[in-house]
């Protein structure tokens, strides 16, 4: 099992920023490909950032692409979503997840935090 908690959500102004901390334990954490995804009012689910076990690749959805990084420390078994340029669209709660190899599909992933909100005022 892997556990994971996220934080650093919170109330920002349009154009700034926030960077979201997701804390792993249970597993070598170093193992594990991690992603982000939110979910808006009314909204579905859905994808905004991944990267692979070592760091080295890094997926990103077309909406957040060069606005928001997504990294990892393995040795501080944690990943983080930086996020800069937010925009009201922005606005939802926002949850980190794990599995052994990267991927872009919610259904994919095996580990999910509870999720962290994210409110972006204009």
């Amino acid at each position: 099992q892997v556990q994971l908690v996220e934080s650093g959500g919170g109330l920002v102004q349009a154009g700034g920023s926030l960077r979201l901390s997701c804390a792993a334990s249970g597993r070598t954490f170093s193992n594990y490909a991690m992603a982000w995804f939110r979910q808006a009012p009314g909204k579905e689910r859905e994808f905004v950032a991944s990267i692979t076990t070592s760091g080295s690749v890094r997926y990103y959805a077309n909406s957040v692409k060069d606005r928001f990084t997504i990294s990892k420390d393995n040795a501080k078994n944690t990943a983080y979503l930086q996020m800069n340029s937010l925009k009201p669209e922005d606005t939802a709660v926002y949850y980190c997840a794990a599995r052994l190899v990267i991927s872009a599909r919610e259904n994919d992933y095996d580990y999910w935090g509870q999720g962290t909100q994210v409110t972006v005022s204009s």
